[in-house]
């Protein structure tokens, strides 16, 4: 949606130092400002021509190149102001019907689809309106490209700078102040054209640039004061009558040899319309209701942060607003099918978080359960170790008994295999030496021995004679044990 008021600052509160900059094709202005005790001092100003072009290279390599300028001029601060290239803005004037205040916006967004050379959804618009002495309230409609502010954005961001407010600077030189008597047709001299404004009744009611105004000869800029006042002529002509008769200054901001020219140049033409010419090189010393610095010079850059450091807004805001996750996200899924399954989605989160909390209440109630266990159940294994700590020393398992019964499970029933001695270690480690009719019987005795549960590491040891025949062999039992009580 075209933005057609005045965005709201994203910054609050009162700043105690903020840095203006002005950007004029590649000439980049900046000042920075620190209000204190009632009084505005300048701590740093520099005047630079940037390399690289803002609106066709990459934004880090901008904000780099930038970075390095402000870093060269000592400026430290991060906050700023930035008034905008007034060839960049279109602008179209409209006059407002008699219509409630709820219905201007609405208004004023088809006299944009109207009144632009372009679709208006890729501009970002801000609006003036004016009420003149006499006639019908006016309104004045300016837009920006929106994808030039939204790289311009990113090279100061990767410059380390916070911007704040991108504005107009002619703007700021000559604001729309509704105290003053009389309209004012004010001419800014740039770089590579002239800025004109007219301002009435509270609010801009025209604006234009001036091109082929100014050209470069021998290395020096020259200006064409007849044609800047031929073109001013006509731009107040073609305004409406009560605008027109109601303005009664023009003001000149610029180098002082060019202002100077147009100046005379102005005078000359307009001297039948009984208009007063003013240069205005330096601020008078309460320009902003604060005390400035004796000469301090009229600048773009200065004339923004001045005006937002004593509360002044400006009628032109073209910031582009911060969009948040949340909003892109509710944008993309926001009609048809896609808004379905976004609500089908939002049900089953809704109901997997409800079972997460249920899972989690029931944790809680446990841990709460266990808490009152726990002094008791600390208490009995205390107890157990102590138990196990003091227990008889004998065994109850009855370990060489249950060795024992295998050994003589294993052995044949009709005695061809005989023991004469058992031999047992630590309960575990077995010696047997007897003697055996055959070969083949001692063998299947210690097959038998060896497949019993519990007997592991079956050695044969020494076997003499035939028949009979002595023999010796050791095992080791690893089952049974004592009691665990």
């Amino acid at each position: 949606m075209t933005d057609l008021v005045k965005i709201p600052f994203l910054r609050r509160g009162r700043l105690s130092s903020l840095l203006g900059l002005s950007l004029d094709g590649s000439r980049l202005d900046g000042v920075v400002l620190r209000r204190t005790n009632g009084s505005l001092e300048v701590q740093q100003s520099f005047s630079v021509s940037l390399s690289l072009d803002p609106l066709t290279a990459a934004p880090e390599l901008v904000g780099r190149e930038i970075r390095n300028h402000l870093d060269a001029a000592g400026v430290r601060e991060r906050s700023c102001v930035l008034g905008l290239p007034l060839k960049w803005a279109l602008a179209t004037h409209v006059e407002l019907p008699d219509l409630p205040e709820a219905d201007i916006a609405s208004f004023l967004q088809i006299e944009a689809e109207r009144g632009f050379p372009c679709d208006v959804t890729t501009l970002l618009v801000s609006t003036s309106r004016c009420q003149p002495p006499s006639g019908k309230p006016q309104a004045m409609l300016v837009g920006i490209p929106r994808n030039q502010l939204v790289v311009l954005e990113q090279a100061l961001r990767a410059a380390k700078l916070k911007p704040i407010s991108f504005s107009l600077g002619l703007a700021a030189l000559q604001p729309a102040d509704p105290s003053a008597g009389g309209g004012v047709l004010a001419l800014a001299i740039g770089e590579t054209h002239v800025g004109l404004q007219v301002t009435c009744g509270g609010g801009v009611v025209a604006l234009r640039t001036l091109e082929g105004a100014l050209e470069m000869e021998g290395g020096r800029r020259s200006l064409h004061a007849d044609l800047v006042a031929r073109e001013a002529r006509i731009t107040l002509g073609q305004l409406p009558a009560e605008i027109r008769e109601s303005v009664r200054r023009v003001r000149l901001f610029g180098p002082r040899d060019l202002a100077q020219q147009l100046a005379d140049e102005m005078e000359l033409r307009f001297e039948s319309m009984g208009l007063k010419v003013e240069v205005l090189t330096r601020y008078a010393a309460n320009e902003f209701g604060v005390q400035l610095p004796v000469d301090t010079a009229v600048s773009p850059a200065l004339s923004l942060a001045a005006a937002r450091l004593v509360g002044r807004c400006s009628p032109f805001e073209f910031l582009p607003p911060r969009v948040t996750a949340w909003q892109q996200v509710a944008a993309r899924y926001s009609s048809g099918r896609l808004r379905t399954v976004g609500a089908a989605a939002a049900v089953v989160l809704l109901l997997v978080g409800g079972l997460f909390g249920l899972q989690q209440w029931q944790l809680v109630r446990l841990r709460a359960q266990w808490g009152q266990m726990a002094p008791k159940v600390h208490e009995l294994e205390t107890v157990t170790q102590e138990i196990h700590q003091f227990r008889p020393w004998f065994d109850e398992s009855f370990r060489a008994l249950t060795i024992l019964r295998l050994l003589t499970q294993a052995f044949p029933e009709d005695g061809v295999v005989s023991a004469k001695t058992v031999e047992i270690r630590e309960l575990s480690a077995v010696t047997c030496t007897g003697t055996a009719r055959d070969n083949q019987s001692l063998l299947r005795t210690l097959d038998r021995l060896s497949s019993s549960a519990g007997v592991t590491e079956v050695h044969r040891g020494a076997f003499r004679g035939k028949s009979p025949i002595q023999f010796t062999f050791d095992f080791r039992w690893n089952e049974g044990g004592k009691s665990e009580n």
